[in-house]
């Protein structure tokens, strides 16, 4: 019985969006970083104004792009960030998340 209510409980956080960053896929986050390596280095490794994504935690990344799409202000450059963002999906967040964190 403990099992099973462990489960529904698992379901339902994971349901509601509350269960985090899901994995996202390396390969497709690569192809989509062919619009960020411009700014971010073609190894994420950051150039001029523009941070290095290289490395960085999974769900600081996806935390980032989340908040760049909604249009909060996250730090200096956000401006410059929210236009790339504010057409990313929940799976291309996580895909880029994915990939950055590969580099």
């Amino acid at each position: 019985m403990k099992k099973w209510a462990m489960a529904v409980a698992t379901g339902l956080v994971f349901a509601s969006g509350m269960g985090g960053v899901h994995a996202g896929d390396v390969e497709a986050g690569k192809a989509k970083y062919a619009t960020c390596q411009g700014c971010h280095g073609p190894s994420g490794q950051g150039q001029a104004i523009f941070p290095g994504v290289a490395g960085k935690d999974v769900e600081y990344l996806a935390d980032t792009l989340q908040k760049y799409r909604a249009g909060e202000q996250v730090g200096p450059n956000s401006m410059m960030m929210m236009p790339h963002a504010i057409n990313l999906s929940d799976e291309d967040i996580a895909d880029l998340a994915a990939y950055m964190n590969s580099l």
